[in-house]
């Protein structure tokens, strides 16, 4: 004997029961997904992200920008920091003059003040702060340290960026497993992952040069400044065919993204790395080097 047929619909569709939810897409829609299912991995969904920007469904920056967002999330401190032995950091027993000429030299706006040795970091000064010694000497510089942000290698960046916006820091220091200073990372090196290159204090607004003079005589020299400019203002003799800028003519020298505290000596200049973001350099340090490659090594 059959069961009686039931007075109202089952309500399998009603929201909030389990097992309820109701697909919406149409048969269009289902047959196109079938056909061609989304993305699986990360390196899909960025082709994805590649073929939309070519059916121009999203703009070239919104691309880089998302691209950005999808590798930061496979991506830990250890992987963006710049390293111990590139840091530029501060003895607390320096005198004021040492202090306030290496500040003027790096230009950086934040400094780790280290003392008895460079592995016990025990403040971070800001670089306006110095300026209080000038108009009170009688100040102790420790007291206007701030306290560092640690932080281990294997920090994923995404929480890293949340760190910073909860302690309101924009430097942290990178340990790593022993405990031991491994780098140093900023807000900017993280920001700049997602949006590219972010102005910074290397930067000078509607400037009419890209060669610019340091304190100690040698010459600051931006990494898009054209080969045949530096050519010209250091008598050097680089190779102008294959590319435009000394920034590409060293990376291409060196096979690889250079990095801060590289140096490469080639057409008689010595280049030191001073600045790279974003996967290229944005300063160097140029001086011209002797005839002689005894003497030149020593440069």
């Amino acid at each position: 004997m059959s069961e009686p047929s039931p007075s109202r619909p089952p309500r399998a569709d009603k929201p909030g029961r389990p097992g309820s939810h109701k697909d919406r897409r149409t048969l269009f829609e289902r047959v196109v997904e079938f056909i061609s299912p989304g993305p699986d991995s990360t390196d899909e969904l960025i082709e994805s992200l590649a073929e939309a920007e070519q059916r121009e469904l999203i703009e070239p920056q919104s691309r880089v920008m998302l691209e950005g967002v999808i590798r930061m999330a496979d991506m830990t401190a250890g992987d963006v920091m710049v390293a111990v032995r590139r840091m530029d950091m501060l003895d607390i027993q320096s005198s004021y003059d040492d202090l306030l000429h290496f500040i003027i030299d790096t230009a950086h706006s934040r400094f780790p003040v280290y003392e008895d040795g460079r592995d016990n970091i025990i403040g971070i000064l800001l670089a306006k702060d110095l300026l209080k010694l000038q108009r009170a000497p009688e100040l102790n510089l420790r007291t206007l340290l701030r306290t560092p942000m640690f932080v281990p290698e294997s920090k994923g960046l995404n929480e890293l960026l949340r760190d910073f916006r909860t302690n309101r820091s924009h430097l942290a220091i990178v340990i790593d497993e022993f405990g031991r200073t491994a780098g140093l990372i900023t807000i900017e090196d993280v920001l700049e992952e997602i949006v590219g290159e972010i102005e910074d204090e290397f930067d000078e607004e509607e400037s009419d040069t890209s060669i610019f003079t340091l304190a100690d005589g040698s010459q600051r020299v931006a990494g898009d400044t054209l080969i045949s400019s530096v050519n010209e203002v250091f008598e050097a003799e680089l190779p102008e065919g294959d590319f435009d800028t000394i920034g590409g003519l060293v990376a291409h020298e060196l096979g690889h993204v250079p990095r801060r505290g590289e140096v490469i000596r080639i057409g008689g200049l010595k280049l030191t790395v001073m600045l790279a973001r974003g996967g290229a350099v944005r300063w160097f340090k140029v001086i011209r080097q002797h005839a002689d490659p005894e003497t030149a090594d020593e440069a």
